[in-house]
Order: structure tokens, then C-alpha cells, then sequence
């Protein structure tokens, strides 16, 4: 596995795709594309993505109102289901709706947008940071999307990490420079939900539909900077649970406000931790449980509305100890399902991390899906096709396993849905 040092300067590139995914580092690149070659001057913004309604006025978890997923079209009497249309589709194109493949924000590779075609992959995610401003990222998404083209009707999901700070792919040009979730924690909520909403309209005009944001996980001051992932890189909103789950709140319902998907990360928390499972082997938490309060920026987020929630790749020892939450039904199912009640998209960090490592690569989205998972995000189009390969022999010969692939496929579409990117119904 290919795995660079972390690099302390914001914005000096570095050349493994994982470290730019969302428990990562600050700065990265793909390698399957040249990061600055230009983009066609062709392509136009995709116009047809349907706004999102505005965010409910609370300023509290306790006294907001649960929004509608953003841009969640009504469905007609008539209207067909987003079961239904993936029952139309061919295994293989089921299977490509639950893999998210990187590509670069500056300009996606030839290599990947064949990739993409060939296997019917239904999601990107945007890496590397990008300068090139908020039209030639338009052009960019349009460009891909073109490329690719549809799967029986359904449109190319796009993502991209624009938490903040040290965290922001996208800038330049009509982009807003975010601050650190550490600066937005000292914010009003108010404060907050309406500057989310400014940055939320700049990337649905970019053509971006899911931000993988925001960071849930609480950093307890014992912990503070020792803490990798979060605390070293001023990513998370505090020490405080009730804190962060009022500024999770605030930051997705501006979000929904300006037509963006949201995806609250790191499930069940990283907050604990200290090592980086980007580039460390073995990541333990050793403290947080079932019910623990630290879930509550979780808890709070889902209650309002969250289209997505990452997985973490470390182990919980008083969780799940013989599995990484990735793999892990008592996280995925039982948790998060379960006692959270979500029904919404449930996205991997990257699988490439180090701390999944010891996993075969065309293996790791299998055992995601089995746990419960719904899309599994690879840093890169070499691997992406690897798990693509794992995931479709393994529905080929396992009913149950199909069974679970068509449902995970049902929950993407239906996210997409909530984005104009295909016309269909939930349950």
C-alpha cells in the first residue's frame, strides 16, 4: 500500500489518495490524473439539479425540525420506486451504484472516466486540492458527467471534502475560504447555518452534490492535539458533545439550505483515538461504548436529516473488538441502523487506509456490504475496480449477498433522488 508522511503545509500535494479522503490529512492529489492539465472549455454547469428547500430556523437540536432530505423532489402518485428502478438494472450496474471512485479536482483522468463508463461506478469523489475556482469546477463536474453518462437514467453522483480549514478542496475563484471547524465553533448557531448555506450554494453551482461533512467526532481535552485525525488538524468543534451536536446541526441544515447533501463523519467517533487510520496499521479506541455520549453530534445529525454517515476504520474494543467499525455489524446495523434509526447512505472512509490493510483490496467493499454498508469509497481507480470485481462475483454466487447490494444501490438512489440525479421515490 502506497502511503506518503503526512505533510505539514496546508496545501503541499502530496501523491497517495487516501490521505486527501475524510479522516485524512490536509493536503493531497490522485495519482490517476495530472493535476493540472486544463479543463475542456466546453462544458457548461449543470443546470438541472434541483434546489434544496430551507433550512429549519432552530438554532437547537431540541427545537429544530427534522428538514427533508436536500432537494428531495415530491413524488407523484405514479411515480416509480427507487427500488424498482435498481431492479431494472444489471448486476453489475447495481454494483457499480454502491462504489464511489477518487478522481482528481482539477481534472479527472482518461484513465478513470473510461473506468467509470466500463464499470458503471455511480459515484465520484473530488481529491486533491484545487485552486481553478468555482466555473472550471462547474465545468469539470459537467465535463465528467457528459463523459460518463447515465445508468439507466441515473446521473453521476459527485462528492467532495469542504469542511474547512486545513480540510478544503475546493477554493480559488467563487469559492469561500471556509475556517477550521474550530473557528466555526465559535460561532452562533445562526452564524454558522447561514455562512453553510453560502458555501453550500457555491458548491451545488460547482456541481457538487454530497459534502462529505461535517466532522462529528468530539476530542475530549485530555486527548486535544495527541489526537491525529481530529484534534491536530483543528477539525472537530470541541470537547463538548452538546456543543458539537448543535454545530453539526447548524452546519447541515445550511447545507440543505443551499442544495448540498451532507455526510457526518467519523462514525462511531474518532474523537479517542490517536493514530491516523490513513497511515497508521492499528488504530484502537479503547473507551467509547454503545450508548456513549460522545455519539451526540451523531445522534443530533441524524435526527436532522443527514443524507450520509461515514464509517471510521478503527477497532472499538468495547464496541466490536474483532472487527474495525468498517466491517462491523454491531457498529453499522446494530448502532447506527438500529439505536440511531438511520436509514440514510452509509459511506466508508476510504478503503485504502492503512488500518485496513491487512485485508485483501478486492475484499474490503465485500465486507463492508456485509456489515451493512452502502458505499464504498476507494481513493483509487486501480482499486476501485478490484472491489468492484470482489463485490460482483461475491452477488453472482450469494443470493443473500445480491439481496443486500440491491438494497444499499435502493438507499444511493434514493439520495440521489433528494439531488436531481434521478427520478424516483423512496419506500
Amino acid at each position: 500500500m502506497r502511503r506518503l508522511a503526512l505533510v505539514a503545509a496546508a496545501l503541499v500535494p502530496l501523491t497517495s489518495l487516501a490521505t486527501a479522503t475524510a479522516c485524512s490529512s490536509p493536503a493531497a492529489t490522485t495519482s490517476a490524473a495530472s493535476t493540472a492539465a486544463p479543463v475542456p472549455s466546453s462544458a457548461t454547469p449543470t443546470a438541472s439539479r434541483t434546489p434544496s428547500p430551507t433550512a429549519s430556523p432552530a438554532a437547537t437540536p431540541s427545537t429544530s425540525a427534522t428538514p427533508s432530505p436536500s432537494g428531495s423532489p415530491a413524488a407523484s402518485p405514479g411515480a416509480r420506486s427507487c427500488a424498482d428502478v435498481v431492479a431494472r438494472m444489471s448486476l453489475a450496474e447495481q454494483v457499480g451504484q454502491v462504489v464511489m471512485v477518487a478522481q482528481s479536482s482539477t481534472q479527472a483522468s482518461r484513465s478513470g472516466r473510461a473506468t467509470i463508463r466500463r464499470l458503471h461506478l455511480g459515484s465520484v469523489v473530488l481529491l486533491g486540492n484545487s485552486t481553478a475556482g468555482r466555473s472550471r469546477t462547474a465545468r469539470l463536474t459537467s465535463s465528467l458527467r457528459r463523459d460518463v453518462g447515465r445508468v439507466d437514467g441515473v446521473g453521476l453522483l459527485v462528492a467532495v471534502d469542504q469542511e474547512g480549514g486545513l480540510v478544503q478542496r475546493l477554493q480559488g475563484p467563487g469559492f469561500t475560504r471556509v475556517p477550521s471547524a474550530e473557528v466555526q465553533s465559535g460561532w452562533s448557531d445562526k452564524t454558522l447555518r447561514t455562512r453553510a448555506a453560502t458555501w453550500s450554494k457555491e458548491l451545488h453551482e460547482a456541481g457538487v452534490d454530497l459534502d462529505l461533512a461535517p466532522v462529528a467526532d468530539v476530542v475530549p481535552r485530555s486527548v486535544g492535539t495527541r489526537n491525529a485525525p481530529v484534534g491536530a488538524l483543528h477539525r472537530g468543534y470541541g470537547a463538548d458533545p452538546v456543543v458539537v451536536a448543535r454545530k453539526d446541526v447548524a452546519f447541515v441544515e445550511g447545507m440543505h439550505a443551499g442544495g448540498t447533501a451532507t455526510t457526518l463523519k467519523h462514525f462511531p467517533g474518532l474523537g479517542r483515538v490517536r493514530g491516523n487510520t490513513d497511515f497508521a496499521a492499528e488504530v484502537v479506541d479503547g473507551t467509547t461504548t454503545r450508548r456513549d455520549a460522545l455519539l451526540a453530534g451523531f445522534r443530533s445529525g441524524v435526527q436532522h436529516g443527514t443524507e450520509a454517515v461515514m464509517l471510521s476504520s478503527a477497532t472499538y474494543r468495547r464496541i466490536d473488538p474483532d472487527h474495525p467499525a468498517t466491517y462491523s455489524r454491531t457498529v453499522v446495523t446494530t448502532m447506527l441502523r438500529g439505536d440511531l434509526g438511520f436509514s440514510g447512505v452509509v459511506v466508508s472512509d476510504d478503503l485504502l487506509g492503512e488500518a485496513l490493510a491487512s485485508t485483501p483490496v478486492g475484499t474490503r467493499g465485500v465486507r463492508f456490504v456485509q456489515a451493512g454498508g452502502d458505499l464504498a469509497l476507494v481513493g483509487s481507480v486501480g482499486a476501485a475496480a478490484q472491489v468492484h470485481r470482489g463485490l460482483l462475483d461475491r452477488a453472482r454466487s450469494d443470493r443473500a449477498f445480491r439481496t443486500r447490494v440491491q438494497q444499499s444501490a435502493t438507499r444511493v438512489l434514493e439520495l440521489k433522488s433528494g439531488q436531481g440525479l434521478v427520478s424516483c421515490s423512496g419506500s
